[in-house]
Protein backbone atom coordinates (compact mmCIF):
# COMPACT_ATOMS: atom_id res chain seq x y z
CA UNK A 1 0.00 0.00 0.00
CA UNK A 2 1.08 3.51 -1.02
CA UNK A 3 0.14 6.47 1.03
CA UNK A 4 0.84 10.23 0.21
CA UNK A 5 2.33 11.63 3.16
CA UNK A 6 1.23 15.38 4.30
CA UNK A 7 2.67 16.29 7.43
CA UNK A 8 6.21 15.75 8.81
CA UNK A 9 6.03 12.84 11.42
CA UNK A 10 8.19 11.87 14.19
CA UNK A 11 8.57 8.61 16.42
CA UNK A 12 6.50 9.11 19.09
CA UNK A 13 7.50 6.10 21.40
CA UNK A 14 11.36 7.82 21.06
CA UNK A 15 10.02 11.48 21.83
CA UNK A 16 8.41 10.13 24.73
CA UNK A 17 11.89 8.64 26.51
CA UNK A 18 13.90 10.53 28.43
CA UNK A 19 16.55 13.28 26.72
CA UNK A 20 19.58 11.50 27.24
CA UNK A 21 18.12 7.96 26.62
CA UNK A 22 16.83 9.64 23.42
CA UNK A 23 19.84 11.09 22.31
CA UNK A 24 22.04 8.06 23.14
CA UNK A 25 19.39 6.04 20.67
CA UNK A 26 19.23 8.56 18.07
CA UNK A 27 23.21 8.41 17.66
CA UNK A 28 23.06 4.54 17.08
CA UNK A 29 20.12 4.98 14.82
CA UNK A 30 20.47 5.54 10.46
CA UNK A 31 17.48 6.17 8.45
CA UNK A 32 15.65 3.45 6.16
CA UNK A 33 12.84 3.77 3.34
CA UNK A 34 10.51 0.92 4.10
CA UNK A 35 9.51 -0.30 0.72
CA UNK A 36 5.90 -1.69 0.64
CA UNK A 37 5.68 -5.57 0.87
CA UNK A 38 9.01 -6.50 2.30
CA UNK A 39 9.14 -9.05 5.03
CA UNK A 40 11.38 -6.81 7.85
CA UNK A 41 11.60 -9.85 9.97
CA UNK A 42 9.54 -13.74 10.94
CA UNK A 43 9.24 -16.49 13.31
CA UNK A 44 12.19 -18.64 12.11
CA UNK A 45 15.54 -16.29 11.83
CA UNK A 46 16.78 -13.59 14.67
CA UNK A 47 16.11 -10.06 14.70
CA UNK A 48 18.60 -8.36 12.81
CA UNK A 49 17.65 -4.62 13.24
CA UNK A 50 14.85 -2.73 15.65
CA UNK A 51 12.67 -0.13 13.45
CA UNK A 52 11.56 2.97 14.30
CA UNK A 53 8.58 3.97 11.75
CA UNK A 54 7.89 7.44 10.35
CA UNK A 55 6.31 7.78 7.48
CA UNK A 56 6.30 3.92 6.62
CA UNK A 57 3.94 1.51 8.72
CA UNK A 58 4.40 -2.28 9.65
CA UNK A 59 1.82 -5.10 9.72
CA UNK A 60 2.45 -8.21 11.90
CA UNK A 61 0.98 -10.89 10.88
CA UNK A 62 0.12 -14.75 12.15
CA UNK A 63 0.56 -17.89 9.38
CA UNK A 64 -1.92 -20.76 10.39
CA UNK A 65 -1.25 -23.71 7.78
CA UNK A 66 -4.03 -23.95 5.25
CA UNK A 67 -4.52 -20.50 5.22
CA UNK A 68 -3.79 -16.74 4.17
CA UNK A 69 -1.90 -14.59 7.29
CA UNK A 70 -4.28 -12.58 9.18
CA UNK A 71 -3.09 -9.35 10.76
CA UNK A 72 -3.02 -9.47 14.23
CA UNK A 73 -1.28 -5.81 14.98
CA UNK A 74 -0.08 -2.50 12.91
CA UNK A 75 3.21 -0.59 13.50
CA UNK A 76 3.87 2.83 12.96
CA UNK A 77 5.33 5.90 14.18
CA UNK A 78 4.11 5.57 17.57
CA UNK A 79 5.83 2.29 18.16
CA UNK A 80 8.85 -0.02 17.49
CA UNK A 81 9.05 -3.20 15.78
CA UNK A 82 11.53 -5.62 17.52
CA UNK A 83 10.29 -5.27 21.11
CA UNK A 84 11.10 -8.79 21.67
CA UNK A 85 14.31 -7.91 22.52
CA UNK A 86 13.36 -6.41 25.95
CA UNK A 87 12.53 -9.55 27.09
CA UNK A 88 15.55 -11.16 25.94
CA UNK A 89 14.19 -13.12 23.06
CA UNK A 90 15.49 -13.32 19.36
CA UNK A 91 12.78 -14.26 17.60
CA UNK A 92 9.93 -12.23 16.47
CA UNK A 93 6.76 -14.08 17.64
CA UNK A 94 5.19 -12.48 14.35
CA UNK A 95 6.39 -11.66 10.96
CA UNK A 96 6.27 -8.64 9.90
CA UNK A 97 5.69 -7.03 6.61
CA UNK A 98 5.33 -3.71 5.15
CA UNK A 99 2.06 -2.39 4.90
CA UNK A 100 2.65 1.03 4.31
CA UNK A 101 6.01 2.63 2.43
CA UNK A 102 7.65 5.50 3.76
CA UNK A 103 10.93 6.53 6.00
CA UNK A 104 11.78 5.07 9.55
CA UNK A 105 14.69 4.64 11.85
CA UNK A 106 16.90 1.43 12.54
CA UNK A 107 19.33 0.12 14.91
CA UNK A 108 21.40 -3.07 14.64
CA UNK A 109 19.88 -5.53 17.00
CA UNK A 110 22.90 -6.34 18.93
CA UNK A 111 23.64 -2.64 19.59
CA UNK A 112 20.14 -2.05 20.48
CA UNK A 113 20.95 -4.87 22.88
CA UNK A 114 23.66 -3.12 24.33
CA UNK A 115 21.71 0.13 24.68
CA UNK A 116 19.14 -1.88 26.74
CA UNK A 117 21.98 -3.06 28.84
CA UNK A 118 23.52 0.55 29.64
CA UNK A 119 20.08 2.70 29.86
CA UNK A 120 17.59 2.28 32.10
CA UNK A 121 15.42 4.85 30.86
CA UNK A 122 15.29 3.18 27.83
CA UNK A 123 14.51 -0.25 29.32
CA UNK A 124 11.35 1.88 31.34
CA UNK A 125 10.04 3.06 28.31
CA UNK A 126 10.42 -0.39 26.27
CA UNK A 127 8.50 -1.88 29.45
CA UNK A 128 5.56 0.37 28.92
CA UNK A 129 5.57 -0.27 24.71
CA UNK A 130 5.51 -4.13 25.13
CA UNK A 131 2.13 -3.28 27.48
CA UNK A 132 0.52 -1.45 24.43
CA UNK A 133 1.56 -3.72 22.25
CA UNK A 134 0.35 -6.38 24.55
CA UNK A 135 -2.71 -4.22 24.48
CA UNK A 136 -3.39 -3.89 20.44
CA UNK A 137 -2.66 -7.95 19.78
CA UNK A 138 -5.50 -8.89 22.58
CA UNK A 139 -7.89 -6.58 21.58
CA UNK A 140 -7.48 -7.75 17.40
CA UNK A 141 -7.93 -11.16 18.90
CA UNK A 142 -10.83 -10.25 20.74
CA UNK A 143 -11.94 -8.33 18.14
CA UNK A 144 -11.92 -10.69 15.14
CA UNK A 145 -13.98 -13.23 16.84
CA UNK A 146 -16.74 -11.22 18.45
CA UNK A 147 -17.33 -7.71 16.69
CA UNK A 148 -18.93 -8.05 12.89
CA UNK A 149 -16.94 -6.76 9.40
CA UNK A 150 -18.03 -3.00 8.94
CA UNK A 151 -16.75 -2.65 12.56
CA UNK A 152 -13.75 -4.20 11.89
CA UNK A 153 -13.07 -2.81 8.93
CA UNK A 154 -13.86 1.15 10.52
CA UNK A 155 -11.30 0.30 13.29
CA UNK A 156 -8.51 -1.36 10.57
CA UNK A 157 -9.36 2.20 8.15
CA UNK A 158 -8.84 4.68 11.48
CA UNK A 159 -5.16 2.29 12.39
CA UNK A 160 -4.56 2.19 8.76
CA UNK A 161 -4.98 6.31 9.03
CA UNK A 162 -3.00 7.32 12.03
CA UNK A 163 -0.28 5.55 10.73
CA UNK A 164 -0.57 6.63 6.84
CA UNK A 165 -0.62 10.58 7.84
CA UNK A 166 -3.06 11.05 4.60
CA UNK A 167 -6.92 11.00 4.16
CA UNK A 168 -6.17 9.25 1.29
CA UNK A 169 -4.61 5.40 0.46
CA UNK A 170 -3.92 2.84 -1.77
CA UNK A 171 -5.98 -0.38 -0.83
CA UNK A 172 -7.71 -3.15 -2.81
CA UNK A 173 -10.74 -4.78 -1.16
CA UNK A 174 -9.10 -7.88 -1.70
CA UNK A 175 -6.07 -6.53 0.32
CA UNK A 176 -8.49 -5.40 3.25
CA UNK A 177 -10.04 -9.16 3.04
CA UNK A 178 -6.80 -10.61 3.55
CA UNK A 179 -5.71 -8.00 6.60
CA UNK A 180 -8.92 -8.95 8.27
CA UNK A 181 -9.22 -12.92 7.87
CA UNK A 182 -12.28 -12.26 6.08
CA UNK A 183 -13.99 -13.20 2.01
CA UNK A 184 -13.82 -10.06 -0.40
CA UNK A 185 -17.35 -9.84 -1.11
CA UNK A 186 -17.96 -9.01 3.00
CA UNK A 187 -15.15 -6.41 2.71
CA UNK A 188 -17.31 -5.43 -0.67
CA UNK A 189 -20.24 -5.02 1.64
CA UNK A 190 -19.27 -3.44 4.46
CA UNK A 191 -17.07 -0.53 2.54
CA UNK A 192 -20.53 -0.47 0.81
CA UNK A 193 -21.71 0.33 3.41
CA UNK A 194 -18.95 3.15 4.94
CA UNK A 195 -19.22 5.10 1.29
CA UNK A 196 -22.99 5.25 1.31
CA UNK A 197 -22.81 7.12 4.66
CA UNK A 198 -20.26 9.25 2.84
CA UNK A 199 -17.29 8.08 5.59
CA UNK A 200 -15.24 6.89 3.32
CA UNK A 201 -14.98 7.34 -0.40
CA UNK A 202 -13.87 4.53 -2.94
CA UNK A 203 -12.44 4.74 -6.32
CA UNK A 204 -10.66 2.49 -8.18
CA UNK A 205 -8.49 1.33 -5.11
CA UNK A 206 -8.36 4.81 -3.72
CA UNK A 207 -10.05 5.03 -0.67
CA UNK A 208 -10.16 8.74 0.72
CA UNK A 209 -11.17 9.00 4.81
CA UNK A 210 -14.09 12.12 4.17
CA UNK A 211 -15.11 11.71 8.07
CA UNK A 212 -13.07 10.71 10.97
CA UNK A 213 -15.58 11.12 13.17
CA UNK A 214 -18.47 9.13 11.78
CA UNK A 215 -15.18 5.97 11.32
CA UNK A 216 -14.94 6.56 14.97
CA UNK A 217 -18.57 5.90 15.29
CA UNK A 218 -19.06 3.44 13.09
CA UNK A 219 -15.98 1.46 14.75
CA UNK A 220 -16.23 -0.93 17.49
CA UNK A 221 -14.66 -0.22 21.58
CA UNK A 222 -11.33 -1.96 19.93
CA UNK A 223 -9.85 1.07 18.58
CA UNK A 224 -10.37 3.61 21.35
CA UNK A 225 -9.11 0.90 24.08
CA UNK A 226 -5.98 0.63 22.23
CA UNK A 227 -5.55 4.43 21.74
CA UNK A 228 -6.30 5.24 25.37
CA UNK A 229 -4.11 2.66 26.03
CA UNK A 230 -0.84 4.05 24.61
CA UNK A 231 -1.73 7.73 26.04
CA UNK A 232 -1.98 6.17 29.41
CA UNK A 233 1.15 4.33 29.38
CA UNK A 234 3.74 6.26 26.95
CA UNK A 235 2.09 10.13 26.97
CA UNK A 236 4.10 12.36 24.49
CA UNK A 237 3.82 16.43 25.52
CA UNK A 238 2.23 18.34 22.89
CA UNK A 239 1.10 15.18 20.74
CA UNK A 240 -2.73 15.05 21.36
CA UNK A 241 -4.89 16.79 19.43
CA UNK A 242 -8.90 16.71 19.53
CA UNK A 243 -9.19 13.53 17.19
CA UNK A 244 -8.61 10.38 18.17
CA UNK A 245 -5.63 10.64 16.16
CA UNK A 246 -1.75 8.79 17.29
CA UNK A 247 0.31 11.24 15.52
Amino acid sequence: MTAQFTTPVVNRLIQSMPSQARARLLAECTPEQLVFGDVLCDTTKPISHVHFPLTGFISLVAAVSGHRPIEMGMIGNEGMLGAALQLGISVAPLQAIVQGAGSALRIPAAQFRLQLRDCPDLQRTLDGYLYVLIKQLTQTAACNSFHEVKARLARWLLMTHDRSHSDQFHLTHLFMAQMLGVRRSAVTIAAGELQRRQLIRYTRGQITVCSRRGLEEASCECYAAAVNAYDRRLPVTGKRTARMRLH
